[in-house]
């Protein structure tokens, strides 16, 4: 390489890109077609970084493997930034095996965390860890080493494992404060404020209050022995909202795939020790105005299924005005709510991590057809809560962060284990 071009290069690995492209902006040789287009991406615009990125792989010769995959690696890391996540992740895998027999370990590492960071968006927390924990960290340098602690801190999130993510971040931000680059620790700090935002609400005995993930993973822990938690917690019964399962120190039952089941479930939960009237359980579980005799007839059935899934968790009483629920070996009946509950949550959670997304992504991530998300950005663009940018089939979504909240609790993901 040439001076200017080891110059750019090093601007660029220093999150310097308008010093990069004061070197590199006049030329069009395949080299500097690759750091344009870097810079770019950098600065923003994807589109023109993803059309130099491609256009230098082109220019580079069919005996200039190593460059050319590199090309694809950094052309995958800008599909991943505009959540472009249909990207075709075999040209990744061939680009990293290319990069591994060249000896080329840091962009091979590199291509590796890509496509983690991708899992990890589509919620393949399972496939995610598998591929985490096959790389070794304390090889690569400071900037790879912090992008690691931030794959293992977004995995924890999703896992609802607070003390995990908190430790991961700290690891971060002295890797990126030793890598020296602004734009990583900036990224580091704003994934730190979500573990001091509220993710959750606890609703028990009439009465919600908002609380931090460490307080949610001591709710969902398995098995609760730690002496600083206090009796009422370790013996509840957790009617888990943001999940859909109920559980104890014991067991976990899914609702899912029941959501009736579990609506009655969380009905009677939030109104624990007190009853709940069947017209209130009608209204709520079946969305019907007014409870006729088929509607209390469905009610019946219901309640029975209910009885059957909850099994040695809890039983469904029959009162003179409606049911009520009655833990079998909890002494408490807890609630635990998303921060935030509206049809849309799961588009809006996605959305809040301020980059754009299109609607095809969105379906991509939520398991749902693209039809039903873009009528689900229209309901939340009517309301003023989202915005479109760009037109037909290069239109995307963004939004700024829910004020105030973690979003972890609203992503899909496993309940855990």
């Amino acid at each position: 390489m040439d001076a200017l071009i080891s110059a750019a290069a090093r601007s660029l690995a220093a999150g310097d890109p308008l010093g990069a492209l004061d070197r590199v902006a006049l030329r069009d040789d395949a080299p500097a077609l690759a750091l344009r287009g870097i810079a770019m991406a950098q600065l923003g615009d994807f589109v023109r970084a993803k059309a130099l990125v491609r256009g230098a792989a082109r220019a580079f010769g069919a005996k200039e493997s190593v460059a050319r995959a590199r090309c694809v690696v950094a052309e995958a890391e800008i599909a991943l930034a505009s959540r472009d996540l249909a990207w075709p992740t075999k040209a990744l895998d061939a680009a990293t095996a290319t990069l591994d027999a060249h000896g080329d370990r840091i962009n091979a590492a590199h291509a590796r965390y890509l496509a983690v960071r991708r899992l990890l968006l589509i919620g393949r927390l399972d496939d995610a860890e598998q591929r985490l924990a096959a790389l070794d960290p304390l090889l690569f340098p400071p900037a790879l080493r912090a992008a690691h602690e931030l794959v293992v801190a977004g995995v924890a999130l999703r896992r609802l494992r607070g003390k995990a993510a908190r430790a991961a971040l700290a690891r971060a931000e002295r890797a990126a404060r030793h890598a020296g680059i602004p734009a990583l620790i900036a990224e580091i700090e704003s994934a730190s404020l979500a573990l001091e935002k509220p993710a959750a609400r606890v609703i028990k005995r009439g009465e919600e209050r908002l609380v931090l993930l460490d307080e949610v993973e001591s709710l969902l822990a398995p098995n609760l022995t730690s002496s600083n938690a206090s009796s009422s917690t370790r013996s509840a019964l957790i009617v888990d909202a943001c999940r859909y399962a109920i559980s104890d120190t014991n067991a976990t039952v899914s609702l899912a795939s029941r959501p009736v089941l579990f609506t009655l479930a969380r009905t009677l939960g939030e109104a624990w020790p007190d009853d709940v009237a069947r017209d209130a359980l009608v209204a709520r579980a079946f969305r019907a105005k007014r409870a006729d005799e088929s509607h209390r007839a469905r009610l019946r059935v219901e309640i029975g299924r209910l009885r059957r899934a909850l099994g040695t968790l809890a039983g469904v009483s029959a009162t003179k005005r409606g049911f009520a629920l009655e833990p079998r070996h909890a002494h408490e009946v807890i609630v635990l709510a998303p921060p935030v509950e509206s049809d849309h949550a799961a588009v809006l959670a996605f959305l809040s991590d301020g980059e754009s997304w299109s609607s095809s992504a969105l379906a991509l991530v939520l398991g749902a057809s693209q039809r039903t998300v873009q009528r689900a950005l229209d309901a939340l663009a009517a309301a003023g809560k989202v915005q479109p940018v760009g037109e037909g089939r290069a239109r995307r979504w963004m939004t700024p962060p829910v004020a105030g909240f973690a979003t972890a609790l609203l992503l899909p993901s496993p309940f855990p284990s």
